[in-house]
């Protein structure tokens, strides 16, 4: 499952953001969205697990909860349009 990880502080990083969703499975990626002319976070990334019954678990549990300082939007991501 692809999991949308929003309102992320600017300092947050791939590793750190990827040891908070091992908690609650195993992760194939972890990706901070940066800004291509600064190489600013723009404050969400995306991760992806491979098993839905673990993603689900991690999106419940950290959905709502204060990361960095910031309070962490986590849901399942949308496809492209």
């Amino acid at each position: 499952m692809n999991i949308y990880i929003g309102n992320l502080n600017y300092r947050v990083r791939e590793d750190a953001l990827k040891l908070v969703l091992e908690e609650y499975g195993a992760v194939e990626s972890v990706k901070v969205i940066k800004d291509r002319e600064t190489g600013r976070s723009k404050g969400f990334a995306f991760a992806e697990m491979p098993d839905n019954t673990e993603a689900e678990h991690a999106i419940e549990q950290l959905n709502g909860t204060d990361y960095e300082g910031r309070t962490m939007v986590v849901k399942e991501a949308r496809p492209k349009e």
